[in-house]
């Protein structure tokens, strides 16, 4: 932009008028600019861990865990901006949403590296089998793996309804039908069903019905891509004790 000297401005100088030529100019060079495409981020590449290797990394994880090693998890800024283009976890974690199982923290994992789905008892409605079915085949993950654990509340609440015919208010009762089969199957001989008995036999029921309630599990089972699991957390010694399931 060009200048001139102005007395009543102290001699400062006072812009001059663009003339039409350079109007025109400018004009084009920001059209231009505004044509030229959005460089697109990079995706985030999808993890390559075979199941088997995914398995082992949370083992891993949780061995630390009870150890009191060092959290070492992957954080900060830095990862943050990478993960805003995308994300690619290894394990989709069906968990209960008790406050004293945090899976990030069971499993000694950060920022990106689980797609959980929690609620109240770790089951499986129509939401949380798209929701894992999503991390199968959208984000490719190679593992899941569904977390009962100690004293859990809501098999507790029905134990209760087996043993006591409990109510309970609300929405409550409803949301504790679907661990009523898990419980009925843990009864034994003596007709006595434990409390730690029904939450095993819970997360292995779910996690045995995803073969049958899920053809995207289904067939990346089939094609050795995942592995589906169920575990038991520990509240005392934090320990994660894992069943296979290689027949699902």
């Amino acid at each position: 932009m060009q200048t001139d000297p102005c007395r009543c401005c102290g001699g400062f100088p006072h812009p001059r008028p663009l003339g039409r030529r350079a109007l025109g100019g400018l004009a084009a060079g920001l059209l231009a600019a505004a044509a030229l495409p959005a460089r697109a981020a990079d995706p985030v590449p999808k993890t390559d861990l075979t199941p088997d290797q995914a398995l082992a990394r949370l083992k891993q994880g949780n061995d630390e865990f009870r150890m009191d090693a060092p959290y070492r998890a992957v954080q900060g800024r830095e990862r943050r901006i990478e993960l805003a283009r995308g994300q690619a976890p290894f394990c989709v974690l069906v968990g209960c949403s008790d406050s004293r199982v945090p899976p990030e923290l069971l499993f000694g994992r950060g920022l990106g590296e689980l797609f959980i789905v929690r609620n109240a008892g770790n089951t499986v409605d129509t939401t949380a089998l798209g929701s894992i079915e999503y991390g199968v085949g959208v984000l490719g993950c190679p593992l899941v793996v569904v977390l009962g654990h100690e004293n859990c509340g809501a098999v507790a609440a029905a134990l209760a309804v087996v043993q006591r015919n409990a109510t309970y208010p609300g929405m409550i009762g409803e949301m504790i039908q679907p661990i009523i089969p898990a419980v009925l199957s843990a009864r034994g001989l003596s007709g006595e069903i434990s409390l730690d008995d029904a939450v095993t036999a819970n997360a292995r029921r779910v996690a045995a019905r995803l073969k049958t309630q899920s053809a995207i599990a289904q067939e990346a089972i089939r094609a050795d891509r995942l592995k589906v699991v169920a575990a038991r957390y520990d509240l005392d010694d934090g320990d994660v004790d894992v069943d296979w399931f290689e027949d699902i």
